[in-house]
């Protein structure tokens, strides 16, 4: 009976009682304790020292950071990396004019000379990894109330961070795992000259587009290709003609040996974040108010931005990369909610909760210690839940809605520095500068009469939509002015604002006048939402303090109460390690999905008048006359497969990698059935959709004729 419980509450969990190795965004620290042996069972031929090392060279040390958001690979010794294109795509599209499209036509660098530079694109190399746990929890008790508790852990974070950089040129970070009960220091390398390579057309890096978006089957070319370049002593340096290709401590060889059903591959990358503890109140959250709210929001936001992009290539070009962002994680809610709904993730959650709650007060010490933690989530959602509905307002309309609001913004640091008692004239003018810098960037892809209608449509969502008592006191008045029609508001803001003329930010930035900035119409407005938001979420800090030491607590438990299982904490950046296997799968009844698709599936999805279908023309002829080189397997093209990996938002980059170390693909996206999976992860359905790497390699040398890149790389045939 008691091993009948034990398998119906893993089942609960969401995991697999004959533990899959295929659910886990594991440390790569301790791999050869957790993992080792079930991935020596499953096909992997290196040592765990192979794997991860901070004393020798290691797959790790061919992963990186990609920028902000994404993961790559070094791929050559001459510093070459892959990403996906989708996460290069803001660089391409910065390159991009009408007259040089580069996201239509696509790039291609037939030598060092003609690589493109990108100033604030950055990569990082993890150096190591340490568990400083000990040294944080020791100096907290039980007796601090969580403000004191954080302010103490981030007190000794400080100095753990400060003395790992002390006289090295190292970043350190400090991150929290299990909700607070885990703490681990990140030592990384950071390079700031990072220049374009290649890239295919849109047409074959973004095929399909949103319509294909987090669908399988899918037949995306989703690469692009940096390369990193350093000092000429191999220390990170800004751009520089005298750099020099980094030369790093490990790369990965590229396999064109193909792969079968069930053969052994993982990942590694930086996930970006996952919520696998969270509890029901937290999905129901999700899946009746904050998830729907974004999803209504962004769909408006699309479609304004699409009437503009179809009317204009300037514009089009403009905005790709604003429209991309906002569309990808539009369809993620879509898919989340849905997933959640069909999976019964709720009622899965509140069962762990009930057996939970049963652990706890069957022990007079563990109900001591943990009986309370569930009443602490539920009083603590129970006064979040319309604070939390707002906020997710004031992101999507504001902070990241209209254009004009956050561009005032950024001169809130000059109006404080030119305010000061005592000025700093040396401080006002680098704030000048960096000002003009940003200006210049800003102007570059921004187009007056699409934000002004962003801002209209935005305005009138946050004032019908959210509750009066929530709203800044501007906007109701507005509101009750223009008797609700947000468009008379955006005429006298873009008449009277500065912030939407660049002619006008320059002539002020040449002579700053601070009654200029505060006088503005656009930042007055912005000012009072941002103080309305502020002003309203010191009123919920009790209730968030709440919910995270409820959420730590119940973590723990959880845990404890499993002591013989092996838990990974949630992602949150930091690199990970997910393994698995090359596998189809069955969405549905009477559905089965092959593991593998094909450049036929390119051709038969060919849409000539829908842009997100398009096929170039010169690959339609390869295609014609089966000229896939060495790359091909028998007359067929692979384009993309399917793994059964762990993973999430931050992977796409992320190398594929087989049981010897070789690379055979780029991740790139989840299938919609497993929407749900940041949060409940679902063995049978869960599948990383992953560009092969012939696939890639065909573009780059048959498409292309870009050999200079190829004859850099190391290929096992």
């Amino acid at each position: 009976m008691k091993k009948i419980v034990i398998v119906l509450f893993i089942i609960l969990l969401g995991l697999n009682p004959i533990a899959k190795a295929d659910e886990g965004m594991w440390l790569p620290m301790f791999i050869e304790r957790l993992n080792y042996v079930d991935m020596q069972k499953m096909g992997l031929q290196l040592t765990a020292e192979e794997i991860y090392s901070i004393n020798n060279s290691s797959l790790k040390d061919a992963i990186i950071i990609f920028d902000r958001g994404c993961t790559g690979e070094i791929v050559s010794d001459q510093g070459l990396v892959f990403t996906n294109h989708h996460c290069g795509f803001s660089q391409i599209q910065s390159h991009s004019t009408v007259e040089h499209d580069y996201l239509t036509d696509g790039f291609w660098a037939m030598n060092k000379n003609e690589e493109l530079s990108n100033p604030g694109t950055v990569v990082k190399f993890l150096i190591s990894m340490e568990n400083v746990t000990d040294d944080i929890l020791s100096q907290v008790n039980n007796n601090m109330t969580e403000e004191e508790r954080a302010k103490t852990i981030k007190e000794v974070a400080s100095r753990i961070k400060k003395k790992a950089e002390h006289n090295n040129h190292f970043d350190a970070v400090i991150k929290s795992f299990f909700g607070g009960n885990e703490f681990y220091l990140f030592i990384y390398e950071i390079f700031k000259d990072v220049r374009l390579v290649g890239a295919p057309p849109t047409s074959i890096g973004k095929f399909g587009a949103d319509t294909d978006n987090w669908m399988w089957p899918r037949h995306t070319g989703d690469f692009s290709i940096f390369r990193i370049y350093t000092a000429p002593d191999g220390k990170p340096a800004e751009y520089s003609k005298e750099n020099i290709p980094l030369k790093p401590k490990h790369y990965l060889p590229i396999s064109i040996k193909g792969f079968e059903k069930n053969d052994f591959a993982m990942i590694l990358g930086y996930p970006g974040g996952t919520d696998r503890y969270l509890t029901s109140y937290g999905v129901k959250l999700a899946t009746d108010k904050t998830n729907p709210a974004v999803v209504k929001i962004r769909q408006r936001k699309l479609d304004i931005l699409r009437e503009d992009m179809d009317a204009s290539n300037e514009i089009r070009i403009k905005y790709a990369s604003k429209y991309a962002r906002t569309a990808n994680y539009w369809k993620y809610f879509i898919g989340q909610t849905k997933g959640l709904k069909r999976l019964k993730v709720y009622d899965k959650k509140k069962q762990i909760e009930e057996d939970f709650q049963k652990w706890a007060d069957a022990d007079a010490k563990r109900k001591a210690k943990y009986g309370e933690s569930l009443k602490y989530i539920a009083e603590a959602y129970n006064d979040i839940t319309t604070f939390q509905y707002m906020r997710w307002y004031f992101n999507e309309t504001v902070s990241r809605g209209c254009e004009i609001l956050g561009f005032a913004r950024k001169f809130s640091g000059l109006v404080k520095l030119e305010s000061a008692e005592n000025k700093d004239d040396e401080k006002i003018s680098e704030e000048i500068k960096s000002l003009k810098e940003t200006s210049e960037n800003y102007f570059k892809n921004y187009n007056v009469p699409t934000d002004k209608k962003l801002f209209a449509a935005m305005m009138e969502m946050f004032y019908t939509d959210v509750p009066k008592d929530l709203q800044p006191d501007l906007l109701i008045k507005y509101g009750s002015k223009y008797k609700g029609d947000f468009n008379k508001l955006a005429d006298r803001v873009f008449s009277k604002s500065i912030f939407y003329d660049q002619d006008k930010v320059n002539a002020f930035l040449d002579n700053p006048k601070v009654k200029t900035i505060k006088k503005d119409i656009a930042y007055i407005l912005m000012k009072d939402f941002f103080n309305n938001y502020f002003s309203i979420k010191k009123e919920y800090i009790k209730a968030d303090e709440l919910l995270k030491k409820g959420n730590r607590l119940f973590i723990a438990g959880l845990r404890e109460m499993k002591p013989d299982k092996k838990f990974y904490p949630d992602a949150n950046f930091t690199m990970r390690l997910s393994y698995g296997r090359v596998l189809d799968y069955y969405p549905a009844d009477a559905i089965h999905f092959d593991y593998v698709t094909t450049l036929k599936g390119v051709m038969e999805k060919e849409d000539p008048g829908n842009w997100e279908f398009t096929v170039p023309e010169k690959l339609q002829e390869l295609y014609k006359q089966k000229d896939f080189g060495e790359y091909g397997d028998n007359g067929i093209m692979t384009t993309c497969f399917l793994t059964d990996h762990d993973i999430t938002g931050g992977n796409s980059g992320s190398p594929v990698i087989n049981g010897k170390g070789e690379l055979i693909g780029l991740a790139f996206d989840g299938n919609w059935e497993a929407m749900s999976g940041d949060i409940a992860f679902e063995p049978e359905l869960q599948r990383t959709i992953n560009v092969d790497i012939r696939y890639v390699l065909f573009i780059i040398d048959k498409f292309a004729g870009a050999k200079n890149l190829i004859n850099e790389m190391t290929i096992v045939k």
